[in-house]
């Protein structure tokens, strides 16, 4: 095999689309606290150049964890030299065991696309993985089989009655969607980092504390949430009262005369008791009119 080295950047490399090399999130972000601290990589990635890119067969998270750094050219051994598919699993399986984590899952899938005996040795797992993947199955999501996983948080009891009202909301908001969803990577990502920049931020490690601190952020700035519909030109969209006017209270003397003059709307058959709205709405209106 024709092995040369190069300095490329990590951009421009094709990351594996099925790997069975996993990292956890805080162990990706010290990897890349670890190379801005260096200013390289201290072990190259592995590339297979084919159809004019290159495919990183092996050091994909380093490779991400560069460009999360904002490294501009890394240092890489790459070959040329024609490969079959089973030949790129092989070789990807054999530097994943060297060290690291695998995801069953994946490497099972992964591993039975080799049919060659010599490439099964070359990929280097050993008896006790091999088992392990024997006993490993896999099925489809749907809504029939899918498994949930219950993670508990203890809240104090103010505590507990905002966020039962804040996750209140967020059902209201979408009970109407008929379709069950699976958040992305990216997502559960996005939601550690801003789980970490909470915990961070008020010097706490208690989880459900920060994701009090999360949810407080949100009903601060919940009536942002106008951006989503107030350019739209759709006026027949239904949106969170929440939206228009935020999470605020409002003194109890204020509370009831805006009811009172609701109720009166209400009795003279202007509108119904279920669309208060509409008086809110012809109030304002008036008040535009009479600009």
């Amino acid at each position: 095999m024709n092995v040369y080295h190069l300095r490329i950047d990590p951009r421009k490399i094709k990351l594996l689309e099925h790997n069975a090399r996993y990292m956890k999130h805080e162990e990706f972000n010290r990897l890349v606290a670890n190379i801005k601290k260096d200013g390289k990589l201290t072990s190259t990635p592995f590339l297979y150049f084919e159809d004019s890119e290159y495919l990183c067969l092996s050091g994909n998270h380093r490779t991400r964890a560069s460009i999360e750094a904002g490294l501009d050219e890394i240092d890489c051994l790459a070959t040329d030299t024609p490969l079959t598919e089973e030949q790129k699993i092989a070789i990807q399986l054999s530097h994943n065991a060297i060290t690291g984590q695998d995801d069953p899952a994946t490497l099972k899938e992964l591993y039975e696309k080799i049919l060659d005996t010599e490439l099964k040795k070359y990929s280097g797992l050993d008896d006790k993985t091999l088992e392990l993947l024997d006993k490993f199955g896999t099925f489809s999501i749907s809504e029939a089989n899918l498994r949930f996983q219950t993670l508990s948080m203890v809240f104090l009891p103010d505590d507990l009655e905002a966020a039962k009202q804040v996750i209140a909301q967020a059902i209201e908001v979408n009970k109407s969607s008929d379709e069950t969803w699976l958040a992305r990577m990216s997502a559960y990502d996005q939601w550690l980092d801003s789980q970490e920049v909470a915990s961070s931020a008020h010097n706490v490690k208690n989880v459900a504390t920060a994701v009090d601190l999360i949810l407080k952020v949100f009903e601060r700035n919940v009536g942002q949430l106008s951006e989503a519909w107030i350019d739209s030109g759709n006026d027949k969209n239904w949106v969170p009262i929440e939206s228009v006017i935020g999470r605020n209270k409002i003194p109890t003397g204020s509370a009831k005369v805006i009811r009172k003059a609701l109720d009166k709307m209400a009795g003279r058959g202007d509108i119904t008791t279920s669309n208060f709205w509409q008086g809110l709405e012809y109030l304002c209106a008036d008040y535009l009119a009479g600009e």
